[in-house]
């Protein structure tokens, strides 16, 4: 089993760099019912950013892996970020971020890596909702990425099929 966890709701601005950013309270507290959801000695790991692994926190240590960091971009701490976050998920290139095809690569390492370190265990994976978006589309072709990570929240579980090719939010029927 292969559980994609996107982070709990961050603390942020503009004075720290988004891959900086720890949980806000109400992301601390989201974390306990997200993390009391996830199966029992799952092999837990995240993101090197400090908000991917503070949302592991209540289910136990995790490993850190950056590969399973977001996409590496220069972007401006604007309002029009999640424009520009969509178009990225959908297909559209923007100057100074990193090519869709390397994050691809590199996260699809580390699910391959981990998947086979975890022996038949649950796999859970913190991560980020660009990053995860992105894989999901190469791996078992999302129909819709931009509705897919617009619906994304903070934070939420998908469980991946790799072998069926599908994805359902944790405790969904779906």
């Amino acid at each position: 089993m292969l559980i994609l966890v996107r982070h709990a709701m961050p603390a942020h601005g503009p004075d720290v760099p988004a891959r900086d950013w720890g949980l806000a309270p109400e992301g601390r507290e989201a974390t306990r019912s997200l993390c009391s959801r996830l199966p029992a000695g799952a092999r837990l790991v995240a993101s090197s950013e400090p908000k991917a692994v503070g949302t592991l926190e209540a289910a136990g240590r995790a490993l850190e892996d950056p590969r399973f960091d977001e996409v590496v971009r220069v972007e401006a701490y604007s309002d029009d970020f999640r424009t520009q976050r969509l178009a990225y998920v959908e297909g559209s290139d923007h100057a100074e971020w990193e090519a869709r095809g390397e994050v691809v690569r590199r996260f699809g390492a580390g699910v391959a890596d981990h998947l086979a370190a975890a022996d038949g265990q649950p796999l859970v994976i913190a991560t980020h909702g660009m990053a995860m978006t992105l894989w999901l589309t190469a791996t078992i072709g999302l129909g819709d990425p931009g509705a897919f990570w617009a619906d994304l929240r903070f934070p939420d579980a998908q469980v991946v099929d790799l072998a069926a090719g599908t994805v359902a939010r944790l405790g969904s029927s779906a």
